[in-house]
């Protein structure tokens, strides 16, 4: 082989290990959401880290506990989904060791729903009253409840408060404390329901529209979550980066219209 032919064929083999370079240096993350708005945050963000390197695999769950374990046990690198108080209570109770990934994202108004009254002031004495039965959005309920005059408690800043933190119940108020995933199905049977907003935008409700009344400044943003040791991890850092840039911003203020609000 010639000189010259050697050059040729070195050069036209040039492109192919650049794309190799490429592609051994991709980082593949998988983060695990809830269906609204979180994956829909996810998979706009997705081709914009895909530039960047990172190839991101959502994963959806229904529910505020596998998430959490899912990571915990290295069968996801991430998730995104729920607010610091939700985890800091999540790790006390089950041992685990997850930490949030730089800073909050976006902020879900708590809102109160019903089918059957049109407003606040035709609620009945002994209406039943569904909240979440998880301790930070049970407490959160109940807090908004006190907000609105309907019921006192022990503690108005304690997001623990369970039922019988309740001193005051002119209403006579029956609380159902159910899974906060299944609160939009069941709406239909109680006279409110207290629904965190990723599952009411997910029933097609909205806390700015739907809501009977709702959260006006929410102290609950939503954070992206990982094991303690991989918190720093660049591709981590790079999405959530993504999710707070000035373009992911405007995406969750256009699509969701004060249902979701970015956080500061």
């Amino acid at each position: 082989m010639t000189n010259v032919v050697r050059r040729a064929v070195i050069a036209s083999l040039l492109p192919l290990f650049a794309a190799g370079a490429s592609w051994a240096q991709t980082t593949r993350i998988v983060v695990a959401a809830s269906p609204v708005p979180h994956a829909e945050i996810l998979e706009f963000v997705k081709p914009k880290l895909a530039k960047q390197g990172v190839q991101l695999e959502v994963k959806v769950f229904n529910d505020y506990i596998q998430p959490n374990l899912q990571v915990d046990q290295k069968h996801l690198d991430a998730n995104y989904f729920q607010h610091v108080p939700y985890l800091d209570t999540f790790n006390k109770g089950n041992g685990t060791k997850l930490s949030v990934v730089g800073q909050p994202v976006h902020i879900e108004p708590l809102g109160a729903y019903s089918t059957k009254l049109k407003k606040l002031a035709d609620l009945p004495e002994g209406a039943v009253v569904a909240i979440p039965n998880d301790p930070t959005n049970g407490g959160r309920a109940l807090l908004l409840l006190a907000a609105q005059g309907l019921i006192q408690l022990k503690d108005t800043n304690n997001i623990l408060a369970t039922a019988k933190d309740v001193t005051a119940n002119p209403k006579k108020l029956k609380f159902r404390e159910l899974e906060a995933a299944t609160l939009p199905r069941v709406l239909p049977q109680v006279d409110l329901a207290l629904i965190n907003s990723n599952f009411a935008l997910a029933a097609k409700l909205s806390p700015t529209q739907d809501a009977l009344f709702a959260e006006k400044v929410s102290p609950y943003a939503n954070v992206v979550v990982a094991r303690t040791e991989n918190k720093d991890n660049p591709a981590l850092v790079k999405l959530v980066n993504e999710l707070r840039s000035a373009e992911t911003r405007q995406f969750i203020q256009q699509k969701y219209k004060g249902a979701v609000v970015p956080a500061n």
